[in-house]
């Protein structure tokens, strides 16, 4: 192969790949993150509607330190309907800088996508995460109910944000799921 070519694919590749761990436009992801206060578990609120999640509900998501300096990620959630389980394991890493809450993710082998902390309340009780694109986007808490004045708050600051909020889709995390947890 010719080598400009070359380089020119390894380029266009190269940019593809980090444009799946990236941010939305106009978006910044958390400064002054403690990852350390961010571990444990949180519940899923709410988020967009994807294959991987699709008629899941009592979602939770732990995160746990490597020995390697990354994160574990164990998701986990239940299809009321027809109580099949489904977990997956996944890790993480920071892009840049630690402080920063913009990490990349992998659920899939060598492939990572974004997961990006754009609020996060002081007490980190609340979260509100994007993936790279408008295309994913979560609302976390670290009690299965999140307070309805908090909830409209991260759907207007996701607003604020051009995501288009009206597609998100409220997981039950209500005493049905007590059998599962």
């Amino acid at each position: 192969m010719n080598p400009r070519i070359a380089r020119i694919a390894a380029l266009s590749i190269s940019l593809v790949l980090s444009a799946c761990t990236g941010t939305p436009k106009g978006t910044q992801p958390v400064a002054g993150f403690a990852l350390e206060r961010y571990l444990g578990q949180w519940y899923e609120i709410a988020r967009f509607d994807h294959s991987f999640e699709r008629g899941l509900d009592c979602v939770t998501a732990d995160y746990t330190l490597r020995d390697d300096g990354g994160v574990r990620v164990i998701n986990r959630g239940v299809n009321l309907e027809t109580g099949e389980e489904d977990e997956a394991e996944g890790r993480a890493y920071f892009v840049r800088d630690e402080s920063v809450a913009h990490l990349k993710v992998s659920f899939f082998g060598p492939f990572y996508g974004g997961y990006n902390v754009l609020v996060l309340d002081d007490e980190y009780r609340w979260a509100l995460v994007s993936g790279p694109t408008r295309d994913y986007l979560w609302i976390l808490a670290r009690d299965p109910q999140l307070d309805p004045a908090v909830y409209r708050k991260l759907v207007e600051d996701a607003e604020r944000m051009a995501f288009p909020v009206g597609e998100l889709i409220e997981v039950e995390q209500g005493e049905r799921c007590s059998t599962w947890r």
